[in-house]
């Protein structure tokens, strides 16, 4: 397997006296895309969340166990939560781009650790708008609402947004699911595209989707993790009898 850059040692998430990930332990391999699949209510969205210290903003969460990140765990006390978020960047299932024009959803980030120089400013925007494939689409109009965008153009505004701050990470929670077919294909090939420089981590319900885009697959059922390894291996030939039966249909 390749150096994993996330290591999640015994993690468990209570919320009230309800456990909804047990004892969960898996490796995130660094430059790649890693998968996390399950049926609705498995623990995804909670697991991927727990990485950058989102999950506990829920009143009344319990988190414990280890979240090991470039080595250190983030959960230790004295850990700076804005440094965390600022390297683990979260995209979530629905756009929501701020009530400003384009360019200054992209320069938002920025600006809040310090950026104020115009000339600096406008080769970011620039440069993630291209990463984010929306570029071309919106460069003679970059004062214009950001609400204004279509909802694709506004999770495509949305990725540069995320990667303005310079991330190690992508935290991607259905990130295609209120989009259509066009714009979903769109935002897949920019994550092909991103995973050369960051570590994607994607919640995702359709199996289509992960055996097109997955290079790891992490299978979770009930709030614990039942299988996981390289994508082929997880998805063609998978060890354990609910893997099986949940990617032949028969478990919901």
């Amino acid at each position: 397997m390749i150096e994993p850059l996330i290591q999640i040692q015994g993690l468990n998430v209570a919320y009230g006296g309800q456990r909804a990930i047990r004892d969960v332990s898996v490796d995130i391999p660094a430059h790649q895309i890693t998968a996390i699949i399950g049926p609705s209510g498995c623990g995804k969205t909670t697991l991927l969340r727990s990485i950058s210290r989102l999950t506990e903003l829920v009143d009344g969460v319990r988190v414990w166990g280890q979240i090991l990140f470039d080595g250190q765990d983030v959960y230790a006390p004295g850990v700076d939560v804005t440094e965390v978020r600022k390297r683990i960047g979260l995209l979530a299932q629905r756009p929501f781009p701020l009530p400003m024009s384009i360019y200054d959803n992209v320069a938002y980030g920025p600006r809040l650790y310090g950026v104020h120089q115009r000339e600096v400013l406008n080769g970011i925007v620039e440069k993630e708008l291209r990463a984010a494939g929306l570029w071309d689409e919106v460069k003679g109009r970059l004062s214009a609402p950001a609400t204004a965008l279509s909802i694709g153009q506004q999770q495509r505004l949305c990725l540069a947004r995320g990667l303005a701050v310079e991330p190690e990470v992508l935290l991607c929670d259905e990130v295609t699911s209120a989009l259509d077919p066009i714009s979903a294909q769109r935002i897949e090939g920019r994550l092909v595209e991103l995973k050369k420089n960051y570590t994607i981590v994607l919640v995702t319900h359709v199996l289509r989707q992960a055996r097109r885009l997955a290079d790891y697959v992490v299978f979770m059922y009930l709030g614990e993790l039942i299988e996981h390894g390289p994508a082929e291996q997880v998805l063609q030939h998978p060890q354990q009898a609910k893997t099986r039966a949940y990617l032949e249909g028969e478990l919901y």
